[in-house]
């Protein structure tokens, strides 16, 4: 069995190997080429690519595992996500990518910013390029223990990697293959993976619901529904045991697309602002087939377990456990590397998002203003790899849970950029006092709202999700700061 696995995994590997090379060859000679590539993505693979970045490794290990423990109570956060990619698609993307071009050509989000309010460039660019590499440190990591997660539970017992864990093991070849065609292919090696990384997942999200629900052993719709209502009637219901603060907690996960760096970074890319009806169709599609098949896989695969007798220790591994269980090494194979394409395309386009930072609002911004662009290019690469290793540090422990650490770092970046980025494509008052004021609130509140334990349990009940006192305090600050200190010769006069 492990044979067939492992050429599947390698034949992965290979090609996204492979896309890398082919990337550094086409464009990797300017920062734009690097980071941005080019500005040339078609709608098809800068839908794909926003999608696949997106949906890291919670999609097939989160939140299947949030639903096979909670049911349908879990899919609220699905739909809060849906919504909020729509509306991301709807008022950011065109708009970003005109403005960013307008405002100075900008390649990053910190740029874009500091071009949008230049009386306050120096501190905007610092500011946020430091919340960027903080939290995608954390985000990156959440990657990382997927693929810890992944060869732990499909390896153990048949492998033994010396002194180094499964889990080690899986947390470093996952780092070893994104740093190869990050590095050698920049942003278009990650959009044109993404892409096939994006197919991957969709037809795995697919296969392995209908083959739960209707292979050997599933006993079909209404067999699994009578085997739930048995185990637990809740868990077929979308709204018995949850509160209204638990409701509000799972929906608002879709403020936090508002403010990701690394999807919005596709809007930048996108060829022409014409190709991004097309773009947000593809990728609303994609999103919504998607994330149907991640809901069905938790919630009929507890189903499956408890019917065919199944202890399942951490459900976050249900995808995994059903993968190996189900069938032919091959297609086990391929099924493991959709897991990987979930991972990796999301850890690509954090590394080189972070990356990006680092290289124009830290080395070019401060260390070496008239540096070359190869020079930008060969520093980016190096900050890539950096980035990485710290991300792999965190990653380490063994007992970090993906949703955990995604939930975290997804908060973060949604109340420090998700308001600032609206308002200031938005709201022509919109300043640099309050575009700082409303990051650093942001952030602060986040950090705070987890330090407190308040997303855990507030006020004696639930929990509340960070994002939501994170989101609306960054939004409160930016318009107050911008009212209260308004400075006519910095507004600028928002068309669109």
């Amino acid at each position: 069995m492990a044979i067939g696995v492992w050429i599947s995994l390698i034949a992965y590997f290979a090609l996204m190997i492979a896309i890398g090379v082919y990337a550094m060859r086409k464009a990797t000679s300017s920062s734009e080429d690097y980071m941005l590539g080019g500005r040339n993505l078609s709608p098809k693979v800068a839908a794909l690519s926003a999608g696949a970045s997106d949906m890291s490794g919670w999609l097939l290990l989160g939140l299947p595992g949030a639903m096979f423990v909670s049911g349908l109570g879990s899919a609220w956060i699905g739909i809060g996500l849906l919504v909020g990619a729509l509306f991301n698609w709807i008022l950011v993307a065109p708009r970003l990518r005109e403005q960013t071009v307008h405002y100075g050509n900008a390649i990053t989000i910190p740029a874009f910013l500091a071009n949008r309010f230049p009386t306050r460039s120096l501190s905007l660019r610092t500011v946020s390029a430091i919340v960027i590499v903080i939290f995608f440190a954390v985000y990156t990591a959440s990657g990382l223990v997927a693929g810890g997660k992944l060869f732990e539970s499909a390896f153990s017992g048949i492998y033994n990697f010396g002194d180094m864990s499964n889990y080690g093991m899986g947390v470093m070849v996952t780092l070893g293959v994104v740093l190869i065609y990050t590095v050698v292919g920049g942003f278009l090696a990650v959009s044109m993976t993404d892409f096939v990384q994006g197919c991957i997942m969709m037809l795995a999200l697919v296969i392995m619901p209908l083959v739960v629900l209707f292979g050997e052993g599933g006993g079909g719709f209404g067999q699994a529904s009578q085997t739930l209502n048995e185990v637990d009637p809740t868990l077929l219901s979308w709204t018995s045991g949850l509160t209204f603060i638990g409701w509000l907690s799972a929906v608002t996960w879709g403020l936090g697309y508002f403010g990701q760096p690394h999807i919005i970074v596709r809007f930048m890319a996108i060829r022409t602002l014409k190709d991004v009806p097309v773009a947000r169709n593809i990728g609303m599609g994609w999103m919504l087939i998607s994330l149907i098949g991640a809901v069905s896989l938790g919630i009929f695969g507890r189903a499956y377990a408890v019917r065919n007798g199944m202890d399942i220790q951490d459900p976050e591994t249900i995808f995994i456990v059903l993968a190996d269980l189900l069938f032919h090494p091959l297609i086990t194979g391929f099924l493991y590397a959709a897991l990987l394409a979930a991972v990796m395309s999301t850890v690509s386009s954090q590394l080189l998002v972070a990356s990006s930072s680092l290289t124009e609002d830290f080395y070019r911004l401060y260390l070496h203003k008239k540096a070359s662009e190869q020079q930008c290019v060969a520093v980016g690469r190096v900050c890539v790899v950096l980035v990485g290793i710290v991300a792999a540090i965190i990653a380490s422990d063994e007992n970090s849970q993906v949703l955990g650490l995604v939930s975290n770092a997804w908060a973060g970046f949604g109340a420090a950029f998700g308001p600032l980025i609206i308002l200031s494509l938005m709201w022509s008052r919109t300043n640099g006092n309050g575009a700082i004021a409303g990051m650093v609130v942001g952030a602060v509140t986040v950090m705070a709202w987890i330090s407190l334990g308040w997303n855990a349990e507030f006020m004696g009940g639930p929990g509340v999700y960070e994002i939501i006192p994170g989101f609306i305090a960054s939004f409160i600050a930016i318009m107050v700061v911008s009212s209260a200190t308004a400075d006519a010769g910095e507004y600028q006069h928002i068309t669109r």
